[in-house]
């Protein structure tokens, strides 16, 4: 099979980010040491809302070459939804759903690379493949509504991807290869370059797999490249270039099999940003595109005629933002920005046999334009911080809407801190449930919501251990379901949901090489809420006697709808290990091993796709 690697040059107009002022350090360029960083509308740690950041070091130990299964592990509240070994891919029977507090299905979380805003233009999900550590320095969760700060499709979350950038002087590189069940292969390749004001970063990573299920082949390959210049003390500009392409073969469902279905994936994401930073002011302008190609089969069933068509679409989503951010007195910090959004697609259908013959032929476009404020002032020395804003976006389809946000901190000490907050969160209708198929109704209204939150964090004995808890509410409203009126199915805006839960985590550092953690999130929904557990417990203990390295995780599930007509819920535990030891050298060589499920345990996290048991990866990784 041959993989393409594709390049693609774009340029873009544009505009991105917001921050807060506070004692600790915002995402800026560092004008000491001359290092232009990702464009960020905040300081995660600084907002009320709760955040959870999933590290480089926390990436690299897990050996995952997917971010999802990385952020399931590290993250309480979140859950993805997946149906096999390799791959989550698109269309009828896809995974790769991302639900935070029970909040997720019809994309109400929001991917971002670098603060640019990644789904599919024309059915408005995200592209759960695309999601890959390659070129990731860390990613940022926040759960709760961000449509203050990023509109559309934050309503339930964030999930901002932050790129790597290259703080080391000179050269530098990794290559890593690992092998492992059903004939699964991975390969990676980075490195980084970095001189006076001038740094730059290139990685690539081709990812195969026969996949735990006959007919559920896998293969992958994303490239990555990133540009950085600090033109002064006070300015500094930045490219970057992301894409992937995909194939994925998708067998049903062990109740309803198919044969022949797959896809083929290709997306692209591009953006340049110019920042400025002085001492009463920072902000800047980005601009962004997100573009994609894909071409489906939808498969027969076995012993019936294939399909005589395949699936195309094309989409975009494209825009700017631009931001400033200003620092008049003392404790304060004023920040407005705009946004503007382009997005839209075409689809079509075209017969195997005479491709020019064409059929269900669609295009539309959707435009979304923007403004917020926010103010956060301090008191005390920053004892209690209040923070208040408020966004009005209008889109071409829906007209006006409102999103307001307040909250505030309380730091008691400067080992410890208390957040409460009160959002609105919404998601605008997708183009596919305003225009296309039986069901579109081009007079959909946005979906909201609304979430109120307490949350506390404390730090003990040196900051060795930590313990953190929160509690939220949320009220969804205007949720956009599909009903029968006058005989015909119809999108109509009628469903409502209460999601309310507690989340719980600790971390001790037992010793200097020895350290445990873990959390519990809790769950409780009045609605038929898939894919999203009652109860999760996420466990770990790091070991890293000399140049060995052991990680054990253990991740239990209680009470997880997966779409069992019986209603059957699913209860399951998985033991994951990893292992490995470090050759110290000129160019420090790496052995690592890793084993998922030690128990062989059966579980189906989509009703009716098996979920592999044990299985092991091994492999080999050069720093140089």
């Amino acid at each position: 099979m041959n993989y393409p690697l594709i390049t693609t040059m774009s340029i873009l107009f544009g505009v991105s980010a917001l921050t807060y002022a506070s004692e600790a350090p915002r995402d800026t360029t560092k004008l000491r040491d001359l290092v232009v960083t990702a464009p960020l509308k905040s300081d995660p740690e600084l907002i009320p809302l709760n955040v959870t950041q999933v590290s480089e070091a926390d990436i690299d130990k897990s050996s995952e070459s997917s971010l999802l299964p990385v952020l399931v592990n590290k993250v309480p509240g979140l859950f993805v939804t997946e149906r096999g070994f390799a791959g989550h891919g698109v269309s009828g029977g896809s995974a790769g759903t991302v639900n935070i507090r029970g909040v997720g299905q019809g994309n109400k979380v929001l991917f971002m690379i670098d603060g640019q805003p990644q789904w599919a233009g024309v059915f408005g999900h995200s592209l759960a493949d695309t999601y890959v550590a390659n070129g990731v320095e860390r990613v940022e969760v926040v759960k709760g509504p961000s449509s203050l700060l990023y509109g559309s499709n934050a309503m339930g979350g964030s999930i901002n991807l932050i790129t790597k950038t290259q703080h080391q002087d000179g050269l530098t590189g990794r290559a890593r290869a690992m092998f492992g069940s059903f004939n699964t292969q991975k390969f990676a390749l980075s490195s980084g370059y970095k001189k006076d004001r001038f740094s730059a970063t290139l990685s690539g990573q081709l990812d195969r797999s026969n996949g735990n299920r006959a007919g559920s082949a896998f293969w992958l390959a994303n490239e990555f490249i990133q540009l950085k210049y600090a033109a002064s003390n006070h300015w500094s500009l930045a490219g970057m270039l992301d894409m992937t392409q995909s194939h994925a073969n998708n067998p049903g469902t062990t109740q309803s099999p198919l044969e022949n279905m797959w896809t083929d994936i290709f997306r692209g994401t591009g953006g340049i940003y110019v920042k400025n930073q002085y001492r009463k002011a920072d902000g800047g302008v980005q601009a962004y595109i997100n573009w994609g190609r894909h071409l489906v089969d939808d498969g027969n069933a076995p012993g019936t005629t294939p399909q005589d068509y395949l699936f195309h679409s094309t989409d975009y989503n494209m825009g700017f933002t631009l931001y400033e951010s200003l620092y008049l007195w003392k404790e304060n910090t004023i920040s407005a920005g705009i946004d503007f959004q382009h997005w839209g697609g075409h689809v079509w259908n075209t017969n195997k046999e005479d491709p020019s013959l064409i059929s269900a032929e669609a295009k539309h476009l959707v435009n979304e334009v923007a403004g917020y404020v926010m103010m956060q002032q301090g008191f005390w020395e920053d004892f209690l911080s209040i923070n208040a804003g408020v966004r009005i976006q209008h889109g071409s389809t829906y007209g006006n809407i409102w999103v307001p946000q307040a909250g505030f901190i309380v730091k008691p000490s400067a080992t410890s801190h208390i957040k409460a907050s009160f959002g609105k969160g919404f998601r605008s209708p997708n183009i596919r449930e305003l225009y296309l198929y039986p069901p579109a109704n081009p007079d959909l209204k946005p979906e909201y919501m609304y979430n109120y939150e307490v949350s506390w964090r404390q730090y003990l004995i040196n900051s060795r251990l930590m313990l953190g808890a929160s509690l939220y509410y949320i009220d969804g409203k205007n949720m956009i379901q599909t009903i029968r009126v006058d005989g015909r199915p119809r999108n109509v805006n009628t469903g409502r949901f209460h999601n309310k839960g507690f989340e719980i985590e600790a971390g001790y550092s037992i010793l200097s090489n020895l350290s445990a953690g873990g959390s519990w999130s809790y769950l409780h929904t009045d609605s038929d809420n898939l894919y999203s557990p009652k109860n999760k417990l996420n466990l770990e203990v790091n070991y890293s006697p000399g140049n060995f390295a052991f990680t054990l995780e253990d991740m239990t599930i209680w009470s997880l709808n997966n779409g069992n007509p019986t209603g059957e819920t699913q209860n399951y535990s998985l033991l994951n290990l990893r292992a490995a030891y470090t050759f110290e050298s000129k160019v420090p060589v790496t052995l690592s091993v890793k084993v998922d499920n030690i128990f062989n345990k059966h579980y189906e996290i989509i009703y009716g796709c098996p979920m592999p048991g044990t299985t092991i990866m091994g492999g080999v990784e050069f720093k140089f």
